[in-house]
């Protein structure tokens, strides 16, 4: 909880602002929390308002984690909690941050010609390789379940 200032209201600023193609990223906006001022003027209410933030991003969290073994959106639900946190926590905007950056690292090596020509080139094999495999299992058994489930 602590955005780096003692001033009630004050937020802090990421030390390392970059510039890429002349436009300046997330970290000019500032870092801390983004209640509203008459929230943050008050030292009971700001602190009432952080617990029930953290309180929901937690159960949004726990239901993605709950949803990962299951079938539907667990990491993009985990993310929407870290969203919500990041509303009011430094550590969470922080935790956002890197992930963006590695997300976009991953999504530019992944249009790298090289990368993608090994990718598919890695995809064809692997399906020659089921391919040739199930064609032996065709071949060694035909459409036959190799157990006998009819003298059960």
């Amino acid at each position: 909880m602590n955005t780096g200032s003692n001033e009630p209201g004050d937020v802090a600023m990421a030390a390392d602002e970059t510039e890429v193609d002349g436009v300046k990223d997330d970290s000019e906006q500032g870092l801390g929390s983004r209640a509203p001022e008459f929230i943050k003027a008050r030292r009971a209410l700001h602190l009432s308002w952080q617990v029930g933030v953290f309180v929901i991003g937690l159960a949004i969290v726990v239901a993605g984690i709950i949803l990962l073994p299951l079938p539907g959106p667990g990491w993009v639900i985990i993310f929407a909690g870290m969203a919500v946190w990041a509303t009011e926590f430094v550590w969470a905007q922080l935790v956002l941050r890197w992930t963006k950056r590695k997300v976009t690292e991953a999504a530019q090596r992944a249009l790298d010609p090289k990368v993608r020509r090994r990718n598919i080139i890695l995809t064809t094999i692997g399906l020659v390789i089921v391919g040739a495999i199930l064609a032996f299992y065709l071949w060694k058994f035909g459409f036959v379940m190799p157990w006998k489930i009819k003298d059960q």
